[in-house]
């Protein structure tokens, strides 16, 4: 087969699962607003019943998630504001965008979460708090505790990272040293009404592991930050006041994060508008259109990087060689989230070590793409 067609067709491909996460069709598919009700799923709110309606948001999505909010509810908007990673701002009429930084936070963030905090000071019970979380929004919405530092939580999270934590620990830890994260939002919402709007990009689309589950209630607890920190054999390096805050709060000194039976939650509705199975099945029926015989090899696919590349380069072997799991011609399609161990002065970079390991190991071989995004 033509080399140059495989290539355009796993683009094309590719692109399929892009477009059908779009943060703009999402929000038009999830959000109708009809004689003054507002349809977000399964729910209807009477805007009449509140005095004003807010948008808060974090992510690289959230201000491309906005856009068509502005349009859908006009004047109805009181104010807003949401953080992006720089370079991902838009232009909006009435939500302040405020760009910073991604994974590692940083001071710009620090002050667009205090803005989002100081926005949410002027709500009441009587008015609607639209969130809007996507990609990226755990960095996104850095705010610790009084007694720690945005250095801290920085330190905490490169090292994490440059440890290979996955996603759900790196949050668990994020938690417990943010006012924000793990329920937190909801519960300076409170006593608003909130509707939180998701584009998740976490593995299985667990609402307490997205952008930290600022609005869910939290499973984590100050204990199991201490066991990830043990497990990952980290903790000498750890800055002493968050060791301090966190076993403070093993012993029962500090109140845990907001869990199930909390009241915030009765006022709030989480909806996940765009996620990486629809993404993932988006891709397939489009390789199918391109008579691919088609396989999702998993939506759930974590574990190191170059490990998890040399996978998929078996299974495209196993395929040349024997026509199975799926006959030629073939697409194998998956998603999920993996992680890079950075060792040395390296960067890390998931989606080109994922492409250079994978082309090593498929060196040689006729007829085969791999693309990675």
């Amino acid at each position: 087969m033509d080399t140059k067609k495989l290539r355009d067709d796993a683009l094309a491909i590719f692109n399929a699962g892009v477009k059908a996460v779009d943060p703009v069709d999402a929000i038009k598919r999830y959000l109708k607003l009809e004689d003054g009700i507002l349809s977000v799923e399964n729910r209807t709110y009477d805007l009449a019943n509140y005095k004003g309606v807010y948008i808060i948001g974090a992510g690289k999505a959230s201000a491309a998630m906005a856009q068509p909010l502005e349009d859908i509810l006009g004047d109805r908007i009181k104010a807003g504001a949401v953080n992006v990673k720089y370079g991902h701002a838009a232009q909006l009429k009435i939500i302040r965008v405020n760009e910073a930084g991604h994974p590692i936070p940083d001071e710009a963030g620090l002050k667009g979460t205090k803005q989002i905090i100081q926005l949410l000071q002027q709500t009441g019970d009587k008015d609607l708090v639209i969130c809007l979380l996507s990609g990226g929004g755990s960095a996104l919405l850095p705010c610790p505790v009084d007694e720690l530092t945005l250095e801290n939580k920085q330190q905490v999270t490169k090292l994490l990272l440059e440890a290979g934590a996955t996603i759900q620990e790196i949050n668990a830890v994020r938690k417990h040293i943010s006012r924000i994260k793990g329920g937190q939002l909801a519960r300076l919402v409170y006593p608003s009404t909130l509707i939180s709007l998701i584009l998740s990009d976490v593995v299985g689309d667990k609402l307490d592991s997205i952008a930290s589950g600022p609005n869910v209630p939290d499973t984590s607890t100050f204990s199991d930050c201490q066991h990830i920190l043990d497990k990952y054999s980290i903790k000498q390096k750890i800055p002493a006041a968050v060791l301090e805050h966190l076993e403070r709060g093993a012993s029962g000194e500090i109140k845990e994060t907001p869990k199930a039976d909390d009241p915030v939650f009765k006022k709030t509705q989480n909806v996940i508008i765009g996620s990486n199975i629809l993404a993932v099945k988006a891709a397939m029926k489009k390789a199918q259109e391109l008579k691919y015989h088609s396989l999702i090899l998993s939506s759930f696919i974590e574990g190191e990087t170059r490990e998890v590349a040399k996978v998929h380069a078996a299974v495209a072997k196993e395929i040349l060689s024997t026509g199975s799991p799926v006959p030629r011609p073939a697409c194998v399609i998956s998603g999920g989230e993996t992680t890079v161990t950075i060792r040395g002065k390296g960067l890390g970079g998931r989606n080109q070590e994922f492409a250079l390991a994978a082309a090593i190991e498929i060196d040689g071989l006729e007829d085969v793409v791999i693309l990675c995004g």
